[in-house]
């Protein structure tokens, strides 16, 4: 962003009649983003780092100051905030204005008592020391550290996903109310996984669209949301907690594929694509999360940069989306413009007339109103004045880490009821690997210092005495030296845990995987070492991304397989209460398990979703071909059955003579529908497709199961998705309860398409609502007439 800024004033200094309109758009961008600086600014900071003060028109600082606060008409509390904003935008000069937006950092103005402000902070999942907001020391030590965001997701627990959202906000208030933290964060990171090697994947809520928005959705109102605040007439009144961010918009999911880097990819998508897969999660982060900031991405878009893209930013975004509050680049996206992806020949100065036109950052005074009167943060919050130290860290937070870790492990193989282990018998443990003894490896990236950590041989120590063996010198495993050892410990203990995966040095931001194989000699530490055991043999796989194991699917000797993500913190204490049954797994895969062969047969640049000449199609809604384990897929320790009360529904449309009938391509050229669909933008769309499940626990155990609810669409329809997810409930169950589990969906959302040229249609024929892996399902004809 240093760019931009940078250039403004070189833009005043040649400014002629032709360029003032520009040059007045260029000045109202600025006024936006110095109102995102203010509305969330700290107040002056003592020697010792704490807040002298809560707010900034506190009387007490302008005295301090030597300033008269009466004298600034910004800090009346009477007048509406439209005068107020103007009052403060007309006290600054064009370069106080233009110094407001330095990159990552607004210098203030002491001389109308305007503080500083760092506008870089992160909470992917826990505060994080990334930025130039956030510090810890021995105020502040440490944060609650979540498990990653792929690992959370795999819970399908939307409450869970709020809750963690609020409790890393309480943390962020506390932090900022001790100087130690921001108000706004780079966070939640919500572009769909399209590829398995994509190196952020572990940043992310996985490859369905949907999921991935109502992630989004959550963790943002769980920031954002003030309780009992959170659903005021005028939104743009709405005060917020901490202010959320949905990036990076849109399409980027490639970091370094054979040399072709983020910094200079185009990405060539379809609208199809677009619309179905890369836009739906920010346009449900806009709309039903009310985020207060957009992030756009290094990316080009069908040869476009982002964060020039008028459509993007000022059409979906403001326009459609109706977004209340502002547009931020990516960190140094516009600089990248002209050096990386030399668009248009631009020069500095031309690049920073091309974002701001285009949208970036916002559209003048008005949403400067808009995002100040939101925050309150010109007269303060008073509900939240008295986190502090005690709000973080606090041993709520940290079980919340545990708890979240156990929801999301996924338990994919468990032959002859081996796990849970039996602590009566089970006396002496064997733990193999790299990861056997993580700690930072838990926490992934763009975390924090964690309050504490409990890696997998403190977690198992509980347990049973333990004998550790690496196995491997790191993770990339590069030589066989380690293993005989390995192999030994395994000789002379009760049961074996296998510690294997990825880390941060194989799949991160910038680095992208090669292929979906364990990395070096995991796969022969993990075969020798099961061959050679004693006891069972339990695999552990720490990644984001999909590894091909079949190896150990398939291998009798490995009796059970559990894939614990990245899971934070608390993560040797969640994996060892679910080896030991203290839990029962219920977490359910948020990607496709392919086999390695997958990503031989397309490259990452790639963006279609669909199947494609010699191309397979991606994500479960489009790949048809065979896999290690399926998306959604998941083990329990007990058995869950469903039953539904058998009835065919029907939605019959009456068409009016201003909606008009979209054809389709069917797979028959005979077959045929008078009115083959319509868009959902002509309908009232108020048809809802409600029914129940009756879900039981037939097992001795109790446990959690994820009711997962899918759509399919007529099968005579040409280029649709295989099923989409359209609902999910987790359903916590004692052994042989039951629970009665309402679903109730808007036909057009869950049963639309979208068509070749963009279009959502909602088309007749028969659909299926599928519940589960095809346990029950629900016939659902559509039907319209004049």
């Amino acid at each position: 962003m240093g760019v931009l800024f940078s250039t403004l004033i070189t833009i005043a200094d040649s400014i002629t009649m032709a360029n003032k309109t520009l040059f007045m758009l260029l000045l109202s961008h600025i006024i936006l983003c110095f109102s995102i600086v203010f509305s969330n600014l700290d107040v002056s900071v003592a020697e010792d780092g704490l807040p002298k003060f809560g707010h900034v028109c506190d009387p007490a600082r302008f005295e301090m100051l030597g300033l008269n606060m009466d004298e600034f008409a910004y800090c009346d509390k009477s007048l509406p905030y439209d005068v107020r904003a103007k009052d403060l935008v007309d006290s600054m000069s064009l370069v106080e204005k233009a110094e407001q937006m330095g990159d990552n950092t607004s210098v203030g103005i002491p001389r109308i008592g305007l503080p500083p402000y760092k506008w870089w902070s992160e909470a992917l999942h826990g505060v994080a020391d990334t930025g130039r907001s956030t510090k810890f020391d021995s105020a502040v030590p440490s944060a609650t550290s979540f498990p990653t965001v792929i690992l959370t997701t795999a819970s399908f627990n939307q409450t869970l996903w709020k809750t963690i959202g609020q409790v890393v906000s309480t943390e962020a208030r506390a932090m900022y109310n001790l100087g130690r933290a921001g108000l706004t964060f780079w966070s939640p990171n919500i572009n769909v996984v399209r590829d398995p090697r994509w190196g952020r994947t572990l940043e992310t809520p996985g490859e369905d669209p949907f999921v991935v928005g109502l992630y989004a959705v959550n963790y943002v109102r769980g920031l954002q949301d003030i309780e009992g605040q959170d659903n005021t007439s005028d939104p743009n009144s709405r005060p917020l907690k901490v202010s959320a961010c949905c990036k990076h918009f849109a399409a980027y999911d490639v970091e370094n594929y054979l040399g072709l880097d983020r910094l200079h990819f185009d990405a060539k998508v379809a609208e199809q694509d677009m619309v179905e897969t890369f836009n739906r999660p920010f346009e449900m982060c806009v709309k039903d999360g009310d985020v207060s900031s957009v992030m756009c991405s290094f990316n080009r878009v069908n040869g476009i940069p982002t964060c020039a893209d008028s459509y993007l930013l000022k059409k979906l975004v403001r326009e459609d989306w109706n977004l209340h509050g502002y547009v931020v680049a990516d960190c140094d996206s516009i600089a990248e413009i002209v050096k990386s992806h030399k668009w248009l020949d631009d020069t500095w100065e031309d690049a920073s007339a091309q974002v701001l036109k285009a949208g970036l950052y916002g559209f003048g005074l008005w949403r400067f109103l808009q995002v100040s009167s939101k925050r309150r943060f010109f007269d303060g919050i008073p509900a939240l004045a008295s986190l502090g130290r005690k709000d973080i860290c606090s041993e709520e937070n940290i079980e919340l880490a545990a708890e979240a870790a156990r929801q999301g492990i996924v338990l994919l193989k468990n032959d002859n009821e081996t796990l849970p282990l039996d602590a009566t018998e089970i006396k002496s443990l064997a733990l193999i690997g790299p990861h056997a003894n993580a700690t930072d490896a838990m926490i992934g990236n763009y975390a924090g210092i964690p309050c504490k950590f409990i890696s997998p041989l403190e977690g198992f120590s509980a347990f049973g005495q333990v004998t550790y063996e690496m196995g491997c010198a790191e993770m990339k495993c590069q030589n066989d030296s380690m293993i005989n050892s390995a192999v030994n410990a395994s000789k002379q203990a009760d049961a074996t845990l296998l510690f294997v995966g990825l880390n941060l040095d194989l799949e991160a931001e910038w680095i992208d995987r090669k292929d979906l194989l364990l990395p070096g000699y995991q796969t022969q530490l993990v075969t020798e070492v099961a061959e050679a055991s004693k006891g069972p043999v339990i695999l552990v796989i720490m990644s984001a991304t999909v590894v091909d194991i079949s190896f150990a699917k398939i291998n009798p000797k490995i009796k059970s397989i559990i894939w614990a993500g990245y899971p934070g913190e608390q993560g040797g204490r969640a994996i060892a209460d679910v080896a030991f049954g203290n839990y029962n797994p219920g977490g359910r895969l948020p990607l496709t398990w392919y086999e390695a062969n997958y990503v031989d047969k397309l490259p990452m640049t790639s963006m279609a979703l669909r199947p494609v000449g010699d191309y397979p199609g991606r994500t479960y809604k489009f790949f048809n071909g065979s896999t290690v384990y399926p998306f959604g897929y998941g083990l329990s320790y007990t058995n869950f059955t469903y039953e539904h009360k058998f009835e065919e529904m029907s939605i019959n449309i009456t068409l009016n003579r201003l909606q008009h009938c979209h054809n389709l391509t069917y797979l028959d050229e005979n077959y045929q529908q008078d009115c083959p669909s319509v868009s959902i933008d002509d309908l009232a769309c108020k048809d809802e497709i409600a029914f129940d499940v009756t879900v039981q626990n037939i097992g001795q155990k109790d446990g959690s199961d994820v009711v997962m609810v899918y759509s399919v669409p007529p099968k005579e329809i040409n280029g649709t998705h295989i099923k989409q997810l359209v609902g999910f409930e987790r359903v916590d169950l004692k052994a042989k309860e039951s629970k009665k589990v309402n679903f109730g969906l808007n036909a057009c959302q869950s049963l639309n398409i979208v068509d070749v040229s963009g279009y959502k249609l909602l088309a007749s024929g028969l659909h299926n609502i599928v519940v589960g892996d095809n346990a029950l399902q629900i016939p659902v004809q559509v039907n319209y007439n004049r």
